[in-house]
């Protein structure tokens, strides 16, 4: 796993590099618009690809390992075709009829922004499949090193192509273009990887029910989620300007909460992310063999393991997140934003682990009523409370339907394993562990400000506040961090 970790740190450190670049370039109402356009493409992707891929290796696993069966080539082109089923006539129907829903952005800019990027949903709905199979065969370094490649192009691209921009709109088509050139060459990357990798293709036709019956629950659960987060990208801006905000100003808020601060905060999804792509393989193997002991050993350590790593950071973001948000985007709303709404990434991280967990166990029906419970705080908070706590009705939306969903997801957890998972104290012990570490860093924060430059300072007290964390945790011998690179 520390392969995959350490080019996930990597891919993610490119990504916030580029997301720092256009904040910086593009501007909060930019960088808005930029982000508005994203989220429905990640919401078409989302209904053309999000589950198939987890299914296709879940298929592949499952099918070697009951009979030793290897139907993979059937399985991947079987994805492949149902893929292209859903994404060609939803691309083709935006690209035909744009004025039928152009109504749902409330900035007609959005709607050309997204066009541009519109092709791409049909090669990364293959390029998903595709990727499922790296997965099902444990080829977490491929899977890995083309997703870093995705990363080191868009970050290539946009900047050459966004230094050129006469003004904010041509700066925003330029990134989309980014995109897309990223989304290509990735999946032309990938298909000669499936084939150099033995990659096979088989008549797909039989296995068409079964993915279908079992990737619809993971795709109606992620589709929904996407869903969420364009209605989020839709429904705050108008509701903000509902409230009295101006247009420009109501993008700009939102491109400063969900473009700049959101990204800071959703930095533990890279490691927990490296998590469940090495787990959920092995997750359904164990579970398909009856191998109830490593089941209840890999859950647990997996769940501690995601808590931890967002234990390190809260601190950080509670004690200076104004200040680095600051430093990162020279932009004071948004290091604000980061400060207040850091401790959401504590349920979070909970959520995304144990959502993947459930997933591998063929719980995908019983994730997607847990999200869509959660869900349902969360639109009330964006819709009802604008009003009354601008921005932050996001904020809290999204921490009410992160604790929800977490709650639900353990209590399942704990039901279905034969051998029950030992979590609770950990959890517990480790949300107390922010408040001293909290402290601490505010106190060292202020003391270093005054002797040494801020860029030193705010660095110096952050590395101090995760080594001061960790410390507890080794005192306490609650967790050795060699678990985290350990397969």
């Amino acid at each position: 796993m520390a392969t995959v970790t350490l080019l996930s740190l990597i891919e993610r450190a490119l990504g916030f590099v580029y997301r720092v670049f256009l904040s910086r370039t593009l501007g909060a109402e930019g960088v808005g618009i930029y982000q508005i356009a994203l989220s429905v493409v990640g919401l078409l992707i989302t209904i053309t690809a999000s589950g198939i891929p987890i299914t296709v290796s879940r298929i592949m696993i499952k099918n070697n390992a009951e009979n030793g069966k290897n139907s993979n080539g059937s399985i991947v082109f079987a994805g492949i075709f149902l893929s292209l089923a859903i994404s060609l006539p939803i691309t083709l129907l935006l690209f035909l009829f744009p004025d039928a829903f152009s109504f749902i952005f409330t900035d007609k800019r959005c709607f050309e922004v997204l066009k541009i990027i519109l092709p791409g949903v049909v090669i990364t709905s293959i390029y998903a499949v595709i990727r499922g199979y790296f997965w099902g065969k444990k080829r977490f370094l491929t899977y890995s090193l083309i997703e870093l490649f995705e990363e080191i192009v868009m970050l290539i691209f946009g900047i050459a192509l966004i230094l050129n921009m006469k003004n904010t709109l041509d700066g925003v088509k330029r990134a989309s273009y980014a995109v897309l050139i990223s989304y290509a060459l990735s999946f032309i990357v990938a298909t000669i990887f499936y084939f150099i990798h033995d990659g096979k293709v088989n008549k797909p036709f039989k296995l068409l029910k079964p993915l279908v019956a079992s990737s619809a629950p993971i795709t109606a659960m992620r589709t929904t989620t996407s869903l969420i987060n364009t209605l989020i990208a839709i429904i705050l801006p108008a509701r903000l300007v509902l409230s009295g905000m101006t247009s420009q100003v109501a993008l700009a808020s939102f491109g400063e909460l969900s473009g700049m601060s959101i990204p800071l905060i959703y930095i533990p999804s890279t490691l927990i992310g490296s998590i469940a792509l090495v787990l959920v393989p092995e997750l359904s193997e164990n579970y398909y063999k009856h191998n109830n002991l490593t089941l209840k050993n890999n859950i647990e350590q997996s769940i501690k393991c995601s808590v931890f790593i967002s234990s390190l950071i809260i601190p950080v973001f509670l004690s200076m997140g104004s200040e680095l948000g600051f430093l990162l985007y020279n932009n004071v709303n948004a290091g604000v934003y980061v400060q207040n709404a850091c401790i959401i990434m504590f349920p979070m991280s909970i959520t995304m682990i144990t959502t993947s967990i459930l997933n591998s166990l063929n719980l995908e029906k019983y994730t997607l009523i847990y999200y869509l419970i959660g869900a349902s705080f969360l639109l009330v908070c964006i819709y009802f409370l604008p009003k009354y706590l601008s921005v932050y009705s996001l904020v809290l939306g999204l921490l009410l339907s992160y604790v929800t969903t977490a709650v639900l997801n353990l209590i399942l957890i704990r039901r279905t394993c034969k051998i029950k998972p030992n979590y609770k104290r950990f959890i517990l012990v480790s949300l107390l562990f922010i408040i001293p570490s909290s402290l601490f860093g505010y106190f060292l924060k202020g003391v270093l400000l005054k002797v040494l430059p801020s860029f030193i300072a705010i660095l110096t007290s952050s590395v101090a506040v995760v080594i001061f964390t960790y410390l507890f945790y080794r005192i306490f011998n609650l967790f050795n961090i060699k678990v985290l690179f350990k397969k």
